[in-house]
């Protein structure tokens, strides 16, 4: 199942960066998985993290949100370590998650209300009707009661944002979550993801659609183990780093229109 937020809570800090990332390395059996990656992100920024698979975004997510420890550098949120926040919600691929799990909708959003309660309190009364009005803003209210494996691709990501509502969440990490949807289920996120903007919520997604991250993302960021561009779209993917983080996986195409980049990223290097 979805991690449980962490149990202490760090207060934030004045005039710092909301996420500062700095000289991040991580590294597993001696080969890098991360390699010197900074940057800094404002609160209430919305930015899409690309590359190609393997290239880290899984596990730069995991190391913001506390679960895992970097060879060396820093993440800090708001001053402090990311594992002091009940403030950060992990949203993972839905590869990852046990489906089976005997839990309904309600149980899981619940879930976010853990590190506000501490582990020895049960959920008062204030506390399931904060989760049936964060499942109302997700749509999702009439299924509160449904199991988890019952429901659709996009009705599990929609469950997962309200879990993060239900936490108080300021930054949301969510790892490919548009990936295998319908594109009505992908407005229906993307809509709900302007909803968490408005309330001055951070957002950092993963994703492979180079297209979306362009036209619905302010800031992009381009990694492929090592960060090789962040900023508007326009000025990060340019044919140069295109080329830098996909190699042979990426041809690009001038159109008319613009550069168009066709990707294909299922296989590796071998193939």
């Amino acid at each position: 199942m979805p991690i449980l937020p962490p149990s202490r809570h760090a207060r934030h800090q004045a005039n710092v960066p909301f996420l500062d990332v700095a000289d991040l390395t991580l590294r597993y059996n001696g080969r890098p998985a991360l390699e010197a990656v900074s940057f800094q992100l404002a609160a209430g920024e919305r930015i899409a993290v690309v590359g190609p698979n393997g290239a880290g975004k899984s596990t730069l997510f995991k190391v913001i949100a506390g679960v895992l420890t970097p060879t060396s550098g820093t993440v800090r949120l708001a001053g402090d370590q990311p594992g002091g926040h009940i403030c950060i919600a992990y949203v993972p691929q839905r590869s990852e998650v046990d489906w089976t799990f005997p839990a309904t909708v309600a149980d899981v959003v619940m879930m976010g209300r853990i590190g506000r309660l501490g582990l020895l309190r049960h959920p008062g009364r204030k506390d399931w009707a904060r989760v049936h009005q964060c499942l109302e803003m997700v749509g999702l209210n009439a299924l509160a009661g449904r199991q988890i494996a019952e429901l659709s691709g996009g009705q599990q990501q929609r469950m997962f944002i309200a879990r993060a509502l239900a936490q108080e969440a300021e930054l949301v990490l969510m790892d490919e979550p548009l990936t295998g949807l319908d594109i009505p289920s992908q407005e229906d996120i993307l809509a709900i993801l302007d909803m968490l903007r408005q309330q001055g919520v951070t957002v950092m997604v993963a994703t492979h659609d180079l297209s979306l991250a362009a036209e619905r993302f302010d800031r992009v960021m381009l990694l492929n183990r090592r960060l090789l561009g962040i900023g508007r779209p326009e000025d990060v993917f340019t044919a140069g780093r295109l080329q830098a983080a996909y190699g042979t996986h990426l041809h690009l195409v001038q159109t008319e229109e613009g550069l168009l980049a066709l990707g294909d990223t299922c296989c590796d290097g071998e193939h």
